[in-house]
């Protein structure tokens, strides 16, 4: 008998070693999280020519679309993650992608164009409720010497994403001659499974009454306006709001682009523009590992900052079309979802520890207000010059701009960095 139990641990402890971790199932389902997310904004971008003339929008209005979107996303961030902490990450995160799969299906329903934009808004404020709490929850969950690759293998589901929505409006609508409303009928079956998988495999601690007490008894308090006295966090916003900016003009307007400027269509629209996220991977990972070697941010900053405004402009200032590859690629390399990690260390650097996730969907908030403005006014831009080259432009002013905060930079100065100075800005 003595034997027999004693056999029982050893037994359920081989078995547990052939079960997948627990982390790597949340690496895994959170990077299908971003490919939901990106895949669903990505099916408007190639069919935006048939929605205006459906609806017979001017350009500027075409922009609308997007920037509502956003404004419903953007504005959803603190107050979801806020809203995880209180009634647990799982019952926010599940329900967002579920909903905002489903909105996605009635966004394709609609007959009017007032109807069509405030599904679409829908679908944006569910997807809302994702990055802070799935960020929390990836965050409790990978082992510290992994959480470097779990989180970069996350956030490449964004360009597997951009990739496949725009294949599948491109190849439906473009090469299968299907309705422009058929790619919001498909991305919602893919979303709502990765919804329920979720629900079956995220398993969120539950933290007592006491520990709970214990974190608000010992915790500092921080107004949002504190993070506004410390200079490189400020310096931070802005790089993050030129380099949101000039993205989401590329990835909103780029099929468009390419099929009224260029004369592309079908499913050669979706590989041109899918260059940038691809290029992003290990443009992203490169930066990122030189920045942590260096141990400073803003040289790395300064490489790519330039090199993405000469990309940005290039796509629109070159008739050839192998410098439309090369300016794409190069923008992908050295461009927002490169610059964002090192931008992240930039915030870890200088936020106040109490305070990170405050610090973050401050710094989230802002980045994506870019987004918000970004499709309307590259728009407007367009139906006032009658090209989509002003709006390409203007992202590379915003871009000189983001460059000159990050020079300004201090790295002498950075809180949580061991051997910095200590003294706040």
């Amino acid at each position: 008998m003595a034997k027999a139990a004693t056999e029982i641990p050893v037994k359920e402890q081989n078995e547990k070693k052939t079960l997948i971790p627990y982390w790597v199932k949340i690496v895994t389902i959170f990077f299908l999280g971003w490919v939901a997310i990106y895949a669903t904004r990505s099916v408007l971008n190639p069919v935006m020519d048939n929605i205006q003339t459906e609806f017979g929008l001017s350009t500027s209005t075409l922009g609308l679309i997007s920037s509502i979107f956003f404004l419903g996303y953007a504005a959803m961030n603190v107050p979801a993650g806020m809203l995880g902490d209180k009634i647990g990450k799982k019952r926010v995160v599940v329900p967002g992608v579920i909903l905002f799969g489903i909105f996605a299906a009635l966004t394709g329903m609609m007959p009017t164009f007032f109807m069509f934009i405030t599904m679409w808004a829908m679908v944006g404020i569910f997807q809302g409720f994702y990055y802070g709490p799935s960020y929390g929850l990836s965050s409790e969950s990978i082992p510290p010497k992994h959480i470097t690759v779990g989180s970069a293998i996350i956030n490449s589901g964004m360009a597997f994403g951009i990739s496949i929505g725009y294949f599948i409006s491109s190849y439906t609508v473009g090469e299968l001659g299907m309705s422009w409303r058929a790619p919001f009928y498909i991305i919602a079956i893919p979303v709502i499974l990765i919804g329920l998988l979720m629900m079956w495999v995220i398993k969120e601690k539950r933290k007592t009454k006491a520990e709970h007490q214990a974190e608000v008894d010992s915790g500092e308090k921080v107004k949002l306006g504190d993070l506004f006295k410390n200079r490189n966090l400020v310096l931070s916003y802005i790089v993050i709001f030129t380099a949101i900016y000039a993205f989401f003009v590329v990835v909103t307007w780029m099929p468009y682009y390419l099929q009224h400027a260029r004369g592309i269509t079908g499913g050669s629209v979706a590989f041109i523009a899918s260059l940038v996220p691809w290029a992003a991977i290990p443009g992203s990972i490169l930066f990122s590992w030189i920045a942590d070697r260096m141990g400073k941010r803003r040289p790395v900053l300064l490489v790519m900052m330039p090199l993405s405004i000469i990309a940005i402009i290039s796509i629109v200032a070159f008739d050839s079309m192998w410098v439309l590859y090369a300016s794409l690629i190069g923008y992908g390399i050295f461009g927002k979802i490169s610059t964002n990690p090192v931008l992240v260390a930039v915030v870890a650097d200088n936020a106040p520890k109490h305070a990170y996730s405050t610090s973050f969907g401050v710094y989230n908030f802002i980045g994506m207000c870019g987004s918000i403005l970004a499709p309307y006014i590259t728009g407007f831009l367009t139906d006032v010059t009658g090209s989509l080259n002003m709006g390409f432009y203007f992202a590379g002013f915003l871009l000189i701009i983001g460059t000159i905060a990050a020079a300004m930079i201090k790295e002498d100065n950075r809180p949580n960095v061991e051997g910095a100075a200590t003294a706040n800005n």
